[in-house]
């Protein structure tokens, strides 16, 4: 029998980009249409360097800030972050093995990028730094800043949980959503390189991500230029992550940006309806293992923050990199 994601567990599925390719698998099953396919140095400015799992763009000076990526996202996503701070900042900007045009490495796909990473850091003697990851790029932040917290300095994640499957699937541990996850996994491995493409060009996943148009034409194209096999992968290697466990092991001051209007709007189409409270506490209880946090929520924006809403987003993070340690005695959630 085939597992399916009934109406009545959508309450706490709607989260994150996770929420609306659930929703868009759901839905090309039951129409028969195509679904998702698949899971300090010496340089010149602007100077490419790499790394076996992905591509690193280098510019600015200062203090070094890491600027991870999501799924089959471009390193591209920080280009008005990178703007703003290199004036004070070395930004190392990543794109990830097999998305946006890069070539794809064997699986395992995270666990690799966060031992590159990690071996990055070390190789070109970077103190601390600062490492920004957003959506599955802030779950490789997580994993890199609880297995190796000598390494890194402050963490900013940028919409993301620490156990993706629990909100997509109303499960309390791996094993329970591991039949649902396998499902999915092998759904989207089957699907045709054609099929993938036309999903991707429909944005039925992507369109409630961005407010822009133009954005979203971007999110597209970096879709279509992403490794199908590696797509798939990684996301049944995200949804098979659970890291509230490791919390813990962070030492370093972290700053989680949520959002929740663009899911909102995605669920209200099929007459499912959430509020920003749910969504905050979705959040405040995944997040609860996190000695040293602060939560703020963009009310302004859709998932890709640093471009719906570049000036709260700048300033969120100008006020926490300035004084990462005081912002995170503050954790932000209503009763704490």
């Amino acid at each position: 029998m085939k597992t399916k994601i009934t109406r009545s567990s959508k309450l706490t599925l709607v989260l994150l980009v996770g929420a609306m390719l659930s929703q868009a698998f759901a839905q090309s099953k039951e129409s028969g249409k195509p679904g998702f396919s698949d899971h300090p140095m010496h340089r010149s400015p602007d100077a490419p360097m790499s790394a076996p799992s992905f591509a690193v763009k280098v510019s600015g000076h200062g203090a070094p800030v890491i600027f991870i990526p999501g799924l089959l996202s471009s390193g591209d996503t920080w280009t008005t972050t990178v703007a703003h701070f290199q004036d004070r900042y070395t930004c190392h900007v990543l794109t990830l093995a097999g998305f946006a045009g890069q070539p794809p490495i064997h699986a395992p796909f995270m666990a690799t990028v966060s031992d590159d990473l990690a071996a990055y850091i070390e190789q070109h003697h970077l103190k601390n730094p600062v490492i920004v990851g957003h959506s599955l790029g802030g779950d490789i932040a997580m994993d890199l800043a609880a297995h190796h917290p000598a390494l890194v300095g402050p963490v900013v994640i940028v919409d993301s949980l620490p156990f993706m499957a629990g909100a997509w699937f109303q499960v309390k541990t791996v094993a329970e959503a591991k039949p649902m996850i396998d499902q999915m996994h092998a759904y989207m491995q089957s699907q045709s390189k054609e099929q993938y493409d036309q999903f991707v060009r429909s944005g039925a996943a992507t369109k409630y991500m961005v407010t822009s148009p133009a954005d979203l034409e971007v999110i597209k194209q970096w879709g279509l230029a992403s490794d199908p096999a590696t797509v798939s992968n990684a996301m049944a290697e995200l949804l098979g992550h659970d890291l509230r466990a490791d919390l813990s092991k962070i030492v370093s001051p972290v700053l989680v940006l949520g959002t929740w209007s663009g899911l909102s709007e995605s669920l209200k189409q099929n007459g499912i309806n959430i509020t920003r409270e749910q969504i905050a506490a979705t959040f405040q209880q995944q997040y609860a293992g996190v000695p040293h946090l602060h939560f703020a929520m963009a009310d302004k924006a859709r998932h890709f923050i640093m471009w719906d809403d570049p000036k709260w987003f700048f300033q969120q993070l100008e006020d926490f990199l300035a004084r990462p340690a005081m912002t995170a005695q503050d954790r932000g959630f209503k009763g704490e």
